[in-house]
């Protein structure tokens, strides 16, 4: 269970082609807060694809201060980075005495974890998103993520030395989404190898959606577990 991002043929839901550089340490968290207003779109973080939808994605991972930084990383649900990754530290879950997943509190489609409450999408007081920044941001859904993927040309490239996707709009505009590998447990996985970034939608049982990028594919995930420490990429409507 502990290379939970190991890329799986059955997680593969939607696929593209994927193929960015500055002397910079991708992990440096030192300032976990927004670098401008995100209110206001003129101020260079807001990036307009010219989506369909019209929707606006932001330049940086949530705890980032440049595209190519790794930023923090939350479990599904969650608005809070951490040092562990588990079910034990989970906030929607139960545990018995191994650390196993007995139950789930929230966010739970299944009989077999408990309480169903049918809840499929984050709620806006567990999107980090939307707790640390605000006016109007929030973690993309499953299809909103599909959106960019389909809208836009992914190129596997770095940025100021860090491996990462870079998607460009018709329009010219583009968003770098940096390969930040994730964290399970204490551990800290495939960092420049592969991204896995949440969506906001749930899959059933114990897994959400999430954004997976690699060199030659990038897809839907539906295989990682909600207690998992994934990226977070924003978004809003301008």
């Amino acid at each position: 269970m502990k290379k939970l991002f190991i890329l799986a043929a059955a997680a593969l839901l939607t696929l593209g082609i994927a193929s960015c550089e500055r002397d910079t340490d991708p992990t440096d968290q030192t300032s976990p807060t927004t670098p401008t207003d995100p209110t206001n779109p003129n101020l260079g973080q807001w990036v307009d694809l010219g989506l369909p939808s019209g929707l606006l994605w932001y330049s940086v991972n949530l705890g980032a201060t440049a595209p190519e930084q790794y930023g923090d990383y939350y479990a599904w649900g969650e608005t809070h980075p951490k040092e562990t990754y588990n079910w034990s530290t989970y906030s929607y879950a139960t545990v018995d005495a191994d650390g196993s997943l007995q139950t789930l509190t929230k966010y739970n489609t299944s009989s077999a974890y408990g309480t169903v409450d049918n809840l499929t999408t984050i709620q806006p007081s567990d999107d980090a998103a939307t707790q640390v920044l605000g006016g109007g941001a929030r973690i993309p859904t499953l299809a909103e993520w599909q959106e960019l993927l389909v809208n836009t040309t992914a190129e596997w490239t770095t940025l100021n030395n860090v491996n990462g996707c870079k998607f460009t709009a018709p329009n010219g505009n583009s968003l770098f989404l940096p390969a930040a590998g994730g964290r399970y447990g204490s551990e800290f996985l495939d960092a420049g190898s592969i991204g896995n970034y949440w969506s906001a939608s749930h899959v059933n049982g114990t897994t959400g959606y999430a954004f997976h990028i690699a060199p030659g594919a990038n897809a839907m995930r539906n295989d990682i577990t909600y207690s998992t420490g994934c990226s977070v990429r924003l978004v809003r409507v301008y």
